[in-house]
């Protein structure tokens, strides 16, 4: 844990409110399972091809689905990313794991 601290707690430089958002592997395991659901109706592919093009177009639909009908982050967020606002910090504080005993 100790070695991987700073991998764990990368979320932490990213806007508070997407904090939710980007440690949840929700929308990833959402996706693995519609794969999974359409593969299982097609049964056996001919060649990796065939999967691999059953993926992508899984993967396209979620996408287009993402940006017609729904946003993960709002557009107004996304734009503090790229061009973020000055803050004034009295005291900086930095995060640590506590010790493994």
């Amino acid at each position: 844990m100790a070695e991987a601290e700073e991998d764990i707690l990368a979320y932490i430089a990213f806007l508070v409110e997407h904090w939710t958002r980007i440690y949840s592997t929700n929308p990833l395991e959402r996706l693995n399972k519609e794969v999974k659901r359409r593969s299982n109706i097609v049964g056996v592919f001919p060649d990796e091809a065939a999967a691999v093009r059953l993926i992508g177009a899984v993967r396209m639909e979620q996408a287009d689905g993402w940006e017609v009908n729904r946003r993960y982050f709002s557009q107004e967020s996304m734009r503090r990313l790229t061009t973020p606002e000055p803050v004034l910090l009295t005291e900086v504080t930095l995060f640590r794991l506590a010790p493994i005993h």
